[in-house]
């Protein structure tokens, strides 16, 4: 499998996590409650899965490849994929401080979670297709058939290093889990 189809599936499940994420909000919203541990499990999900890993593998592997083909890291597209990356991270942690005050009983925290969740939806939705459609076709198309093959053995190392053996498997199952409660 060539590193950009790698990334395409994952963005795949991210997706299905913005859409249980935006039906959380609709609960929230109404006045309803969410199971706590649900939103810990969305919170890991989020910093490990999305960040550590998929974000991981495009910024300390597929980013440089490109550069080294005269894709601009400043002020061209992998920049603004980079700051994206950033305003996530921002999105994430404050999404975290929410479900820490939702646990302590506050209702700001529900405002705190919703906001940052909407906003972090917005965000990685764009992000994806930039990606998606622009992207992953440039990498397609100007990286050869030997790095795609080497960045698909740097994204299984780095799974196996930042996450752990097994842990991708859990996401999954989370994803499963997840959009039966929500999305079903």
């Amino acid at each position: 499998m060539a590193g950009t189809e790698d990334l395409k599936a994952e963005h795949e499940g991210i997706r299905l996590m913005l859409q249980v994420l935006n039906k959380i909000c609709e609960i929230l919203g109404s006045g309803k409650a969410v199971d706590s541990i649900h939103l810990d499990r969305i919170i890991e999900f989020l910093t490990v899965f999305v960040d550590r890993c998929h974000h991981g593998k495009e910024e300390d592997f597929l980013f440089p490849e490109l550069e080294k083909q005269g894709i601009s890291k400043g002020d061209g597209l992998i920049g603004v994929l980079l700051t994206e990356h950033e305003e996530g991270r921002g999105f994430v942690k404050r999404m975290a401080e929410g479900v820490e005050k939702i646990k302590g009983g506050g209702s700001f925290g529900f405002f705190l979670f919703k906001d940052n969740s909407r906003k972090y939806t917005e965000l990685l939705s764009r992000h994806i297709e930039k990606e998606n459609d622009i992207l992953f076709p440039m990498a397609d198309k100007g990286l050869s058939r030997e790095i795609q093959d080497w960045l698909q053995k740097s994204f299984d190392a780095l799974e196996k290093e930042r996450i752990g053996i097994g842990k991708h498997e859990e996401f999954h199952s989370l994803l499963s889990e997840l959009r039966k409660i929500y999305l079903d």
